[in-house]
């Protein structure tokens, strides 16, 4: 399969608007791997403080907006293939913990990184995935392991909260 754009996207994860921060999937083998796009421009929000006397490197791409972004396609494979009618409902991705990160060469406007994704386990709804991003043949991330975990949105409300739901 190749070539998913926003609205499959939308339709898989829950993120919406400034923290959607995958453009296209353009491969994926259901529980095996994926790859995901994520096109930087100028007019991020990130880049809003930046005035006119910016010099190139303030317009490095924020490392934790590159990790987001690889993570959002970690989660992306993780649910590929799951029946979640309202994604903006039902399951929720929870983030368990993220390992072995390294960060390589920055992105900058202009860049297009590509998000290599792969499922290293999955047992149940728990997903341990690695992988790597790349801008131009370059590595900007690299990702030795991380976990997610599939929860019911009805799961994470406080208990108080459960109990006069289930009266």
């Amino acid at each position: 399969m190749t070539g998913y754009g926003i609205d499959r996207i939308k339709n898989t994860i829950p993120h919406r608007g400034q923290i959607l921060l995958v453009d296209r999937v353009t491969r994926v083998a259901p529980g095996e791997s994926l790859t995901a796009i994520k096109a930087v421009s100028g007019n991020e929000p990130c880049y809003a403080r930046l005035g006119q006397d910016a010099a190139p490197a303030d317009y490095a791409y924020p490392t934790s907006l590159v990790i987001e972004s690889w993570a959002q396609s970690a989660v992306l494979l993780s649910v590929w293939e799951a029946p979640n009618p309202d994604v903006l409902a039902g399951k929720v991705e929870l983030a368990g913990s993220i390992n072995d990160v390294t960060v390589g060469v920055r992105a900058y406007p202009g860049d297009v990184l590509e998000h290599r994704v792969r499922l290293v386990k999955a047992v149940d709804e728990t997903a341990i995935l690695a992988g790597a991003t790349y801008a131009g043949g370059r590595e900007v991330l690299r990702v030795g392991t991380f976990v997610v975990a599939l929860r019911d949105v009805g799961d994470l409300r406080p208990a108080a909260e459960r109990t006069v739901l289930n009266v």
